[in-house]
């Protein structure tokens, strides 16, 4: 997978929390910049290992995130929310799998203009830490989609069609042989920082300092 070093290339999940803060942040610093580079958004699957064939979440899976870690990811999303002023719930949504958000994120950003993806994610991470919507339900996609112009039919495509499938696997490999074990992390010419880092920190990553 092709690094385009002159953009900010962020590696996201839409139910990471700390991705949607970090998109606040980041987006601060853009709004500051003099010369504000390109951003490009590559996903990255959050859940995958713990994924059944049906789609669904097994939250037996052992990962070492026992209460104690959820409790301290509680707290440390209610700072930076207050710190860096973003309105989101504090619903983790933690059944919510965003595979076929993935996947349709990916169908609308190979098949429509820069804008057209751009709105969609937003408003799809929008309706998931705004809105409180499951994007992981079909309809609240096709919802999501038909707002910034691309129909039903196409969404629905999109969710079935395997080639998708076999590109975000793909595009997860990639991200982990690029040496990404985490989100969000971002990477500019050569650098990266990891987490929900404030705006003056994209700064010092795009100016190498």
């Amino acid at each position: 997978m092709p690094i385009d070093e002159d953009k900010i290339t962020v590696f996201s999940d839409y139910v990471c929390p700390f991705c949607y803060l970090g998109k606040a942040a980041m987006e601060e610093y853009l709004e500051e910049a003099e010369d504000p580079p390109e951003v490009e958004w590559h996903v990255f699957d959050l859940r995958g290992y713990k994924r059944n064939e049906d789609g669904s979440i097994d939250h037996d899976v052992e990962d070492g995130k026992d209460e104690d870690y959820f409790a301290e990811v509680r707290d440390n999303v209610e700072r930076l929310k207050e710190e860096y002023d973003v309105e989101m719930t504090l619903d983790f949504s933690l059944d919510v799998d965003s595979w076929d958000a993935q996947k349709v994120s990916l169908y609308v950003e190979q098949s429509y203009d820069e804008e057209t993806f751009g709105e969609f994610h937003e408003r799809t991470f929008e309706a998931l830490w705004e809105d409180g919507r499951d994007i992981g339900d079909v309809d609240v996609l096709v919802d999501i989609a038909e707002e910034v112009g691309v129909p039903e039919d196409e969404v629905r495509s999109a969710v079935e069609d395997d080639q998708l499938d076999e590109e975000l696997e793909r595009r997860f490999e990639d991200a982990q042989q690029l040496g990404v074990t985490g989100i969000p992390t971002f990477a500019y010419d050569g650098h990266a920082a990891r987490g929900a880092i404030p705006p003056h920190q994209f700064e010092r990553l795009v100016d190498g300092v």
